[in-house]
């Protein structure tokens, strides 16, 4: 036999052993029941870069890997809107969650009516599916709960600023947990009710009645869940919640009432795997996002490692059980990146564990990166692949049917 055929025969082998290693390994997921659960975490505004420096934060260049870095599916995603090049949280988690470009700042709504409605002819978002098929649905954000993010999944109205209006679809759509920060009442405009003072107040008082626990605290969150709550409305602070800052420094000293973005996301696990038909959550990292438009590191590394702290918690949960990790969909997705990032040192020496990089930065709000995938589950693999972000829309959308 000629020495090339004997190369290309014994090369082919061993691509076919690759390929059914892989196939052996993954056919529990890639040939297995659609998904009973899915879990959608957002790391808002994170790039490959933050992932880097809080990787040498947290273990040093030779250590180990975050949470989600070691999820076996890697793809990444465009992330232009509809009218833009680099687009804002709205229209890119707009797009995931309907399938559809939409510009900037629209909320899962193509119609231009500034009343606070959304009149356009508009399909349901994966949570609407997720909901018609019988699931439990929840939503987990470090942001305000009606900011971009979250709304764009339980709300449909032309302006992300109509936080009200946004409320008050959450409230219609029956979602079954919301935890996060506030409702932004100085931002809420499309009023769907006369401008009064105390419609939060009366807002809060109609979740009550249609059978939400209402709570503000770390305990009665858990107090809630322990007592099989079916239906729970956490909000946190006014706005925003607290920043995770003592991860990386241990001076700083975090609110004993408050709930750390881990802690929300296992409490919504607690209520939501109640259901025997499954649910589907979103978990948002919103303030990765926030501290890499102040080109704050610090900040950037401590919400990075709590959003990591936040998978950790879903992957023990699915672990917990072999059946929950052939049912469950795991998906970990940045929106966009903001801060055109670098690492710029050090250079010359090795950094060590616990170390902040040196740090560099191009602006003060998002870019047009491509940004990365992580995932797994039920037919994960199709996330191993360049997307663009409508396209999660629908590979999603296929594992709820």
């Amino acid at each position: 036999m000629k020495p090339f055929k004997t190369i290309a025969i014994y090369s082919l082998a061993i691509m076919l052993t690759i390929s059914f290693t892989v196939t052996a390994a993954d056919a529990k997921w890639h040939n297995g029941p659609r998904a009973k659960n899915i879990i959608f975490m957002v790391p808002d505004g994170m790039g490959l870069a933050d992932v880097t420096a809080a990787r040498i934060f947290k273990f040093g260049p030779d250590g180990d890997r975050l949470s989600f870095e070691k999820l076996p599916v890697i793809g990444y995603q465009s992330t232009h809107s509809a009218n833009s090049t680099v687009t804002d949280s709205a229209a890119a988690a707009s797009a995931w969650a309907s399938g559809a470009k939409y510009n900037n700042g629209e909320i899962s709504c193509h119609d231009d009516d500034f009343d606070g409605l959304c009149d356009g002819d508009q399909g349901p978002t994966l949570l609407d599916m997720a909901k018609a098929s019988g699931k439990s649905t929840g939503l987990v954000a470090t942001s305000d709960i009606t900011h971009a993010t979250p709304a764009a999944f339980g709300a449909n109205v032309h302006n992300r600023k109509c936080e009200e209006a946004i409320a008050r679809q959450f409230l219609d759509r029956g979602i079954d947990v919301l935890l996060g920060g506030g409702i932004a009442a100085n931002r809420s405009s499309c009023k769907l009710t006369p401008s009064a003072g105390d419609w939060l107040d009366n807002l809060l008082s109609e979740y009550a009645d249609a059978g939400y626990t209402v709570v503000d605290t770390e305990d009665e969150m858990q107090a809630a869940v322990n007592g099989r709550s079916g239906k729970l409305l956490g909000l946190f602070q006014s706005g925003g919640k607290t920043q995770e800052i003592f991860r990386i420094d241990p001076s700083q000293v975090y609110p004993d009432d408050e709930p750390t973005l881990p802690e929300m996301t296992r409490a919504a696990l607690g209520i939501l795997e109640k259901n025997r038909k499954g649910f589907f959550l979103m978990v948002e990292g919103s303030q990765i996002d926030w501290a890499d438009h102040a080109n704050d590191i610090q900040g950037q590394l401590a919400e990075t490692l709590a959003f990591d702290a936040s998978v950790e918690v879903v992957l023990d949960w699915v672990n917990a059980h072999p059946r929950r990790r052939l049912q469950t969909l795991v998906v970990v997705v940045p929106d966009h990146e903001t801060g055109g990032f670098a690492i710029d040192g050090p250079y010359g020496t090795l950094s060590k564990q616990g170390e902040i990089i040196q740090d560099g930065w191009i602006s003060g709000d998002h870019t047009a990166v491509d940004t990365l995938i992580w995932a797994q589950g039920p037919n994960s693999h199709q996330f191993g692949q360049a997307l663009d972000n409508t396209e999660l829309f629908y590979l999603v959308a296929d594992a709820i049917k």
